[in-house]
């Protein structure tokens, strides 16, 4: 879903469907999901509209596969912090590098905050992939109250809390960081945690 990867040989080889999705995330990162017609996705892709209806039944199943793929790629970076991980507290840490690398790729017209957020303001209540997005925000906080349950045996309440914060403070810097174009504010809210943590 990134917009650094680079594809080997012919790209029109590779199944409609992955190029569909990618045409897709970079279309709705760089210029929103509404502003996004089918013709512009299957232009980009180098199909046929109908090879899209082939793989997606709407839009709206089009862009919930593009949410359910934006959360699997940031589960990658995550597990791939987490390999270096060195307890707990370092699991914490994985949390904000992951959002990090996120806001480092090379996206076409810069960097524009989360982009399961920027779908999620454009979609309706109620909507499907208002959900996906919901879960993609409380799944981190899980992971991060996981480290922290951890690093304090017995404190479940306080670990909790503390998710919570740390969660609120992530969210913030990457509104910050999307207002503001760079990855600056979520290394800021890093140094931020790291002093929390330091304390406990």
């Amino acid at each position: 879903m990134s917009e650094t990867r680079v594809s080997s040989g012919n790209p029109r080889r590779r199944p409609a469907r992955a190029r569909l999705l990618e045409a897709a995330a970079r279309r709705f990162y760089a210029d929103g999901v509404a502003a996004t017609g089918i013709d512009t996705i299957t232009v980009e892709a180098g199909v046929a509209k109908m090879s899209l209806y082939n793989n997606f039944a709407s839009k709206a199943e089009l862009v919930r596969a593009y949410l359910d793929a934006r959360h699997e790629e940031w589960l990658g970076l995550y597990r791939k912090r987490l390999e270096h991980a060195e307890g707990p507290r370092d699991g914490v840490l994985a949390v904000f590098d992951a959002y990090a690398d996120h806001a480092a790729f090379a996206y076409e017209h810069g960097f524009r905050g989360c982009g399961l957020l920027n779908a999620a303001a454009e979609l309706p209540v109620g909507d499907e992939g208002r959900a996906v997005v919901r879960a993609h925000k409380e799944e981190v906080e899980r992971l991060i109250a996981g480290h922290l349950e951890e690093l304090l045996p017995g404190r479940a309440d306080e670990a909790c809390a503390l998710a919570e914060h740390l969660a609120f403070l992530l969210e913030g810097a990457m509104a910050r960081a999307g207002l503001e174009g760079d990855g600056d504010r979520l290394r800021h809210a890093r140094r931020l945690a790291v002093g929390l943590l330091d304390r406990l």
